[in-house]
């Protein structure tokens, strides 16, 4: 895999603007009409199972500036302020209330909100005779562990017996349980293609950033960097990191689904290796801050009980980092956008919508918790 250094880096970030100027958009986003819009949706019509969380709102954007016609199904419990002039159908999966979408016909459909195999198959089944093609939005949970290869489409995935299966989607916390999220997921995937049979693609990302990002994994770095200062930055500096920006998960969704690429594909990473050294060191030319970065041994973390991905978000002590292979998904057409604007993006984000007393929550690690460390090792 080749290797995008840190001149590659910055050439892709050179031309954005600095946080609080406005981002320059292309050509066909500022000319919704123009012949250059990429794969034109006018005409078609477009169905999103869920649409109002996280990926959802991209979906719709993206598919907005195509002029595809949207409508959403879901419960309207979350954000249900979002999108008024959208048509909107309700009904709950999880309580196999999908009359809503009898009687309709679509060019394709998005399905964001299946966890359970048997709501999958129940939408997929429905949907068969009214929808072109189906994309399902999966994850990379769904892979057994392999922490020596780069793991692609055809590395075997993780199972279920059906026993477990019953009991597990009978309790309340299934969407919670991340020790069967990709189990169940994998199962669904084979749901839907059971269903339709050459007409489903599959997209399985990973760590997807990006505004409404209720992660913060992302963010923290970000925030962090932008910040200034000296910042511990975890273990290897040449570890691979891996993300995807919302808007390119939401682009390669409705890609592939007008095209009616079917098959499975990975969508994490970039177009080429990222370091962690790399990423991090663009924030800091990105967001233009005075930072400087110690870096502190996997050995030095783990004794220190330091939690992996959690408090440190990326960092993964060596033997446990997990690299995933995204050639198949690079071939088929995706293209991700500049890390740099990926950054511009969350951190403008951020800033619009939180203030100074923000609470981190789960990931990253507090402030005088990373200036304790900092001494510590220093000596």
């Amino acid at each position: 895999m080749k290797s995008l250094n840190r001149r590659h880096f910055l050439r892709q970030s050179m031309g954005l603007p600095l946080l609080g100027t406005a981002l320059t958009q292309p050509a066909w986003a500022q000319n919704p009409g123009a012949d250059i819009l990429p794969q034109d949706g006018r005409g078609k019509k477009l169905l999103i199972l869920g649409g109002t969380r996280f990926l959802g709102p991209a979906l719709v954007h993206e598919a907005e500036k195509r002029g595809f016609e949207i409508t959403l199904f879901n419960r309207g419990k979350s954000n249900p302020h979002l999108f008024p002039h959208l048509e909107k159908l309700r009904g709950d999966r999880d309580a196999g209330e999908l009359d809503a979408l009898k009687g309709h016909k679509w060019d394709m459909v998005v399905d964001t909100s299946g966890y359970v195999p048997s709501h999958v198959k129940q939408s997929a089944e429905l949907l068969a005779s009214a929808v072109q093609q189906y994309v399902f939005i999966s994850t990379l949970s769904v892979y057994k562990e392999d922490f020596k290869n780069r793991v692609s489409e055809q590395s075997p995935v993780l199972t279920l017996g059906e026993e477990r299966v019953d009991e597990i989607t009978k309790m309340k916390d299934v969407y919670k349980d991340m020790r069967t999220y990709g189990p169940l997921k994998a199962l669904c995937e084979q749901a839907a293609e059971a269903a339709m049979p050459g007409r489903v693609t599959t997209i399985r990302p990973g760590v997807i950033v990006g505004r409404d990002d209720p992660t913060d994994r992302f963010l923290y770095w970000a925030i962090r960097v932008g910040r200034g200062g000296e910042v511990l930055a975890p273990g290897n500096r040449d570890a691979e990191v891996q993300f995807t920006d919302v808007r390119d998960i939401a682009k390669f969704a409705i890609d592939f689904g007008h095209s009616a690429t079917s098959g499975i594909f990975n969508a994490q990473g970039f177009d080429g290796l990222v370091t962690m050294q790399e990423w991090l060191h663009g924030c800091k030319i990105v967001l233009g801050s005075k930072t400087s970065f110690t870096w502190v041994p996997d050995e030095f973390l783990l004794e220190n009980k330091v939690g992996p991905f959690v408090e440190l978000p990326f960092w993964l002590p060596k033997e446990y980092n997990m690299v995933f292979d995204n050639q198949k998904g690079i071939a088929a057409g995706m293209v991700f956008r500049p890390i740099g604007e990926s950054i511009l993006e969350a951190v403008g984000w951020h800033h619009e919508v939180r203030d100074e007393n923000y609470d981190w929550g789960t990931y990253g690690m507090k402030s005088a918790r990373e200036k304790e460390l900092l001494a510590k090792f220093a000596g």
